[in-house]
């Protein structure tokens, strides 16, 4: 009962770090954002990636395949072209398993990595990035940008401004043509806009996509990832003590302070963090991540780099801000599970939804049938006491190139079959084919006998679909 228990005081105060507010702006619903450049292992792959990725978004649509356009979501028509699969309403369940893919392959990562697609690939990022690489270009590093708008309006700060401006306003037009070039074949509708022959509604989409990429990527930047972007929010139900997060480790970096570069951090009782600041001036969202886990972190590792310089040059170990684990930071050794039940059951439902995918597509016809009848005459009776049905052939080609149907009957015998037998039908387009069945009712043993229509494409019997229906005959 002698036995005292320690008591430890903790803080509930937060620091949150945020840019100073040079002059208020009624106009401005935050305070500007600086970004500071930085190199580094991270930061030059962030770039890389994001160099494939814009690359892979701006040339698709350019690249033909078959004679067309390679990937066309056209919404009119309500086909999609990928790569010589032509997906129609029909293939709900492809795109279905597509998007169900991806939210799982979201979930993994996630899980793993923590918010890696945020910084590296999300397209807010990269086109915000590239933004900030014009002003840099045009205006100079974070100071210059910095010094620039608290000067008066002048001829070089019209003309800056101007230019940066004006490749903002440029770039999102060429995005915005590309972005619509993917849903309205491209080779037209360069040309079409430019000379203003272009339909209302790939004009209209171009305005408003151009209006939307210049105030997300110019203007609102973080604004879209701190208070519009849901993935934010619900990111934390996927995180665990395992998941690998950009983070600061204090037990090795407080206590904070400045110092000289011979000086020993623990003789003078600091701790290897000399509060330069960086991570927080190289921050995309103005974060300070020696605040803890935020959700406003995007995991770009911008931090890290600019860390790892700093460490670089005091001779102090690198790894001060790092991509670690909690458990690793709690207990300092490499104790992190990256085989546990979530991120397993997460692999093996992405593992089953890529194999339905594949099973899905590789079971495929080129072709679908769907047989119409006449509700209203079942069947009709000829002068000549035979019985007739008659029936519409809806021959859907799934198929990005033109091909040539064989129609045969299966299950019926002594029967006159009255009408084409054999149809071309475009590339992903539908044909309506009538055709006539005649028998002689005293040949049926039942008033509805069951047989297949058969639909094979020319000169090969294995692509084939087959389809059941009733032949009626008079009681």
């Amino acid at each position: 009962m002698d036995k005292q228990i320690k008591v430890k005081n903790i803080t509930s105060e937060v620091k949150v770090q945020k840019p100073v507010d040079l002059q208020p702006d009624r106009f401005n619903p935050r305070n500007r954002i600086y970004v500071r450049a930085v190199s580094g292992l991270h930061q030059l792959l962030r770039r890389r990636i994001g160099f494939v990725g814009m690359l892979a978004f701006m040339l698709l649509p350019w690249i033909n395949y078959h004679g067309q356009q390679a990937v066309l979501f056209d919404l009119i028509d309500q086909k999609f072209n990928i790569f010589g699969l032509t997906l129609l309403p029909q293939d709900l369940t492809i795109l279905a398993f597509i998007f169900m893919i991806a939210a799982f392959a979201l979930f993994v990562v996630t899980t793993f990595y923590g918010r890696v697609w945020c910084g590296y690939t999300c397209p807010q990022t990269v086109w915000t990035f590239i933004f900030i690489w014009f002003e840099e270009k045009f205006e100079g590093s974070a100071n210059q940008r910095k010094k620039l708008d608290e000067r008066p309006m002048d001829e070089d700060k019209f003309l800056r401004k101007s230019a940066k401006h004006g490749s903002w306003v440029l770039f999102s037009l060429y995005t915005s043509l590309t972005f619509v070039g993917y849903f309205t074949p491209i080779r037209d509708l360069l040309p079409d806009f430019l000379t203003f022959s272009a339909s209302s509604y790939a004009t209209i989409s171009i305005l408003v996509f151009t209006a939307c990429t210049y105030g997300n990527a110019g203007w609102m930047r973080e604004i879209m990832c701190l208070h519009m972007c849901p993935y934010s929010r619900f990111q934390s139900a996927m995180f665990d003590k395992d998941t690998f997060t950009v983070s600061y480790d204090a037990a090795r970096g407080e206590n904070r302070g400045p110092r000289g570069r011979k000086q020993d951090p623990k003789e003078i009782g600091l701790g290897d963090c000399i509060d330069c600041n960086l991570c927080v001036q190289v921050c995309p969202t103005g974060i300070d991540i020696r605040n803890g886990l935020q959700y406003e972190c995007i995991n770009c590792g911008a931090c890290i780099d600019a860390c790892d310089g700093v460490m670089d040059k005091m001779g102090y170990e690198r790894g001060l801000i790092a991509y670690t684990t909690e458990r690793n930071l709690e207990a300092h050794s490499e104790k992190t599970n990256p085989f546990r039940a979530k991120l397993i059951g997460y692999v093996i439902i992405l593992v089953v939804l890529s194999s339905a995918l594949v099973a899905n597509v590789a079971m495929r016809k080129p072709m679908e049938l769907d047989i119409i009848r006449d509700r209203n005459q079942l069947y009709r009776q000829t002068f000549e006491g035979l019985v007739e049905n008659t029936y519409t052939l809806k021959i859907i080609n799934k198929a990005q190139i033109e091909q040539t149907f064989e129609v045969i009957v299966v299950g019926l015998q002594d029967f006159e079959l009255i009408g084409k037998t054999e149809v071309s039908v475009e590339a992903a387009a539908a044909h309506d084919l009538p055709i006539s069945i005649v028998m002689d009712p005293f040949l049926l043993k039942k008033p509805v006998t069951e047989f297949e229509f058969v639909v094979q494409v020319k000169g090969s019997p294995d692509l084939s679909l087959a389809q059941k229906t009733n032949f009626f005959r008079s009681k």
